[in-house]
């Protein structure tokens, strides 16, 4: 199942980024399409004001992946660690969450669903992890306790 495809003419609309300058914090992260027409996240992550995080999310109508038992992403990196993350319902507070290394080369990243953690504010939550079963957000996340830049290419995000 294809989650999304980016392309030079696909459409944004429903990719916003959050940045910890909703706690008042001052990391500034972008997200376009490149000309290659491959999604660009990119920025500086700042700890000025108590920051620290960038992210960009995509939400869409509520899917059934029951059937589907890992998310392969396929991107290229900068060399730094990212969080990938997902929620069943985009109400919930909390999400589940996948940590990845990225290199400067391109990359297929295969996350089993069954690892990924539920956390909420940097904190690991007391309940199973992921099921696995419904699907209405997902989130790409950079939170290193350290300022840093970073860009992040997207190709294709997909469930196996």
């Amino acid at each position: 199942m294809l989650l999304f495809d980016f392309s030079k003419d696909c459409d944004l609309t429903n990719w916003m980024v959050v940045d910890d300058v909703v706690m008042g914090g001052r990391s500034n992260g972008t997200f376009k399409i490149n000309d290659s027409g491959h999604g660009v996240f990119q920025g500086k992550v700042s700890l000025e004001n108590n920051g620290g995080f960038s992210s960009v999310r995509y939400g869409f109508n509520q899917k059934n992946i029951a059937e589907h038992t890992k998310i392969v992403l396929r991107l290229k990196g900068d060399g730094n660690r990212y969080q990938f993350r997902v929620k069943s319902n985009s109400n919930d507070r909390h999400s589940y969450i996948y940590h990845f290394e990225t290199t400067h080369d391109w990359q297929s990243i295969e996350i089993p669903l069954s690892d990924m953690n539920p956390g909420f504010r940097g904190r690991t939550l007391d309940i199973p992890n992921y099921q696995g079963k419904l699907l209405e957000e997902i989130i790409f996340l950079i939170s290193n306790k350290k300022e840093e830049s970073f860009k992040l290419q997207i190709d294709k995000i997909s469930l196996n």
